[in-house]
């Protein structure tokens, strides 16, 4: 993790530096003021426990406790988008999006029967009229928030969670997953994807976006807006998860030490012989973090969604609401000319300040996420 973040420093001040956008598309400014707009309705901030650690010190040893706090954090921006090295965010799209076309086109071309470097708006099947249509193919990244790294100045206060994501680090671009993400292999084994019902976005059978599986490019869906978000989903869904069989950088969910740093403090005093001795005192920095586990479909708890292209929205929400008795449905407004889409996932974290050389225990007031 350490040297992912190392490796995101170089980049930043490219990133960070407003880069001209064009339909569609948004720029890494955009991205911090849509995401600070949001803050109170998505971060859901609450005090809810104590830790307790061992603090020993040259005059002995005692119990020590710090507040422990839930919060979401907004770990990935999550785009999908037509064609291959397009990414709609801006920056990512001028760094990540000619190397991630070179490296899909150049590895895997010859392996696949359809066109690397060509996915816009591609539906599977014949140009004959009676042909089924809404099979769409569509590219997906996962990239790490550019307000995740900038957490860590405001964690010493013991009030914000560090997220475990890394700012502008790719954990998924599907054209360098081009295998599990253009043929289905091997998800369309999984029982997810052979037996309707299982894993849908939405209540099945009375209404469904889609499903999360086979977690591919390919959804099922006619309104745009809609499979869009199954794509978002489903690259969530992997990310979130350890030994898939697709290229990524996965999320883990154990519980961990952030910024763990233990340090002794001199601390002379006058001796019985008129010497000097060191009454040293450890101090410590860092805190312990309860990550998220994996994403669930239509689940608060594990996740929520802000979309950010092309209507920017000020809150969160699970994708899969029932839009049937309205008139223009969920994807109403939502549709984008050039075919992007990007969504803030943001993600339950707990956490307390180190206090202690040993963590002991937690005791927890209230469930979180309430």
């Amino acid at each position: 993790m350490r040297g992912r973040r190392i490796l995101s420093l170089g980049l930043v001040a490219l990133l960070t530096i407003p880069l001209p956008g064009i339909s569609g598309s948004i720029t890494t400014p955009e991205i911090v003021a849509k995401t600070t707009a949001a803050v109170f309705a998505c971060m859901r901030w609450m005090p809810i426990g104590m830790c307790f650690w061992l603090h020993c010190s040259w005059s002995g040893c005692s119990v020590r406790t710090s507040l422990k706090v839930g919060h979401y954090n907004p770990d990935l921006v999550v785009s999908s988008y037509n064609e291959l090295g397009g990414n709609p965010w801006v920056e990512i799209r001028a760094t990540l999006g000619l190397a991630q076309k070179t490296a899909a086109t150049t590895l895997l071309g010859s392996l696949l029967p359809i066109p690397v470097d060509s996915a816009g708006n591609r539906t599977e099947g014949s140009t004959e009229p009676r042909e089924h249509r809404n099979l769409v193919f569509r590219e997906t990244d996962a990239i790490g928030h550019p307000v995740a790294s900038l957490a860590s100045v405001t964690t010493g206060m013991g009030l914000l969670c560090q997220s475990q994501t890394t700012s502008f680090f790719p954990y998924f671009q599907s054209g360098l997953d081009a295998l599990s993400w253009r043929q289905e292999v091997p998800e369309i084994f999984y029982p997810a994807s052979l037996l309707p019902g299982l894993r849908e976005i939405g209540t099945w059978p009375l209404q469904t976006w889609g499903g999360v599986y086979p977690r591919t490019g390919w959804t099922t869906q006619a309104e745009e807006p809609k499979a869009a978000a199954i794509n978002a989903q489903r690259a969530g869904d992997i990310v979130t998860r350890a030994g898939q069989p697709h290229v990524y950088v996965p999320l883990s969910g154990a519980p961990y030490m952030h910024n763990d740093l233990i340090s002794i403090i001199d601390n002379w005093i006058p001796g019985g012989l008129g010497g000097l001795v060191n009454h040293w005192i450890p101090s410590f920095s860092g805190q312990r973090v309860w990550p998220p586990g994996p994403l669930r479909e239509k689940d608060r708890s594990t996740g929520t969604w802000q979309m950010l292209v092309p209507l920017p929205e000020l809150t969160c929400s699970v994708f899969g609401s029932n839009d049937l008795a309205s008139f223009s449905g969920w994807g109403g407004g939502r549709v984008d000319g050039a075919g992007d889409y990007a969504w803030n996932l943001w993600r339950p974290y707990k956490c307390c300040s180190r206090r202690g050389q040993m963590f002991l225990y937690s005791l927890d007031w209230f469930p979180y996420p309430p």
